[in-house]
Parts: structure tokens; sequence; C-alpha cells
């Protein structure tokens, strides 16, 4: 027989739950365009473009901080989640590779270039994408293919590289991240030395000092 927890867990949302659980997805699905067009953008925009009451929006995010806030978490899970299969990959370059491919296909980075210094996020952030990266980083020097010196922050620069492209059609602008993207994994396997130091966690911080 099983259990309770697990019996309320199957069931359907319904009523004002079910209702409130697809305002929150058209919140956040519109608060990721809105705000990836216009980080300052006001709040009110989004519920426009959610078409859902502004004092709906309010009741799930009592400021704009909040749901920018809200926005960079949900982008920090599917990160995690990426790792995770990464690390489950038994060939670990590979496991790199296709870490890096599927984060860019996610478009997760794209809210760091555009909301970085917009808000104050939570310490926890930058420690939560540094850890997974260290350990796929392990794995794949491990494999020997990795060059040596190479860094989580260094593939953060490589994820905000491809992110940082925009095109009018999003099936090109597609294209265009994977190209880059192919031709910076080909330079995480060369030999010899890299110049300078690696980013420090700092570099990366500043960014979110607001402007």
């Amino acid at each position: 027989m099983p259990k309770t927890s697990d019996t309320r867990a199957q069931r359907p949302l319904i009523g004002r739950r079910a209702q409130a659980a697809r305002n929150d997805e058209l919140i956040l699905s519109a608060a990721r365009a809105v705000f990836l067009a216009d980080a300052h953008a006001p709040i009110a925009a989004v519920a426009e473009r959610a078409g859902v009451g502004i004092g709906a929006l309010y009741r799930r995010y009592p400021s704009k901080e909040v749901l920018l806030r809200t926005l960079c978490s949900d982008g920090l899970r599917r990160y995690a989640l990426e790792a995770d299969a990464a690390l489950r990959n038994t060939d670990g370059w590979q496991g790199l590779v296709d870490f890096l491919e599927r984060v860019v296909d996610a478009d997760v980075h794209s809210l760091t270039v555009h909301l970085a210094g917009t808000f104050t996020p939570d310490d926890s952030m930058l420690p939560a994408v540094a850890r997974p990266a260290d350990a796929i980083i392990r794995r794949a020097q491990s494999t020997g293919r990795l060059r040596p010196g190479v860094t989580a922050a260094d593939l953060g620069i490589i994820l905000e590289s491809c992110a940082a492209i925009s095109a009018p059609d999003p099936e090109r602008t597609a294209h265009l991240r994977r190209r880059l993207l192919t031709l910076l994994v080909t330079g995480l396997t060369v030999d010899g030395e890299l110049p300078g130091p690696p980013p420090e966690p700092a570099e990366f911080a500043w960014r979110w000092h607001r402007r």
C-alpha cells in the first residue's frame, strides 16, 4: 500500500492550487523574456506579458528583487541537474563536453549576462555553481584530454561567452552558440600554459554588486 505522502504527490493539482501553479509558470516565463530584453523593465511589464493581475504577481513575488532571485535560482537548478548528468557519465571527458552543450542549449547563462548587478544574489549562488564544475573538471582531467590549469571559473567564462551571442532568429542564435562552443572546447584540449592566472571567485562576484 503506498504511503499517504506518495499518493498526494501523484494527485493532480486542482482548483486554486492548479491556477496558482499555472500563474507561477506564466509569471516566470514572462519574467525571463521581459528581463532578458530589458533588465531594468518594471515588474508591471511582467504581469502584462504573463496576462495576470499585478496583485496576483505580488502575492507570489513581493518585489522585483525576489522575482529576479527566483529566476536565477531556477537557472542554478537546471545547471545542477546537468552537472549531475555529467558526473554520471563514465567517460569524464565526454561528460564535460555534454555538460557544456546542454547548459548552452538551455540558455542558463543569459540570465547571468543580463541580470548581474541588477539585484543582490543569495550568498550560496556562486559556490553552488563552482562545486559541481570542480568535480566535472577533475574527472575530465583524469582522462588526460582536458588541459591542466582549467578551472570552474574558466567554464563560467566559456558559458557566458556563448550566452552573449544573440541573433534575431532564435534558431540561428542556437547554431552560432554551438559553433563558438565547439571552437572553445577544442582549446580545452591543447597542451601548453595558459596566459595569466585563472579567474578568481571575486572577479565573478563583483558584477553582482548593484550598479
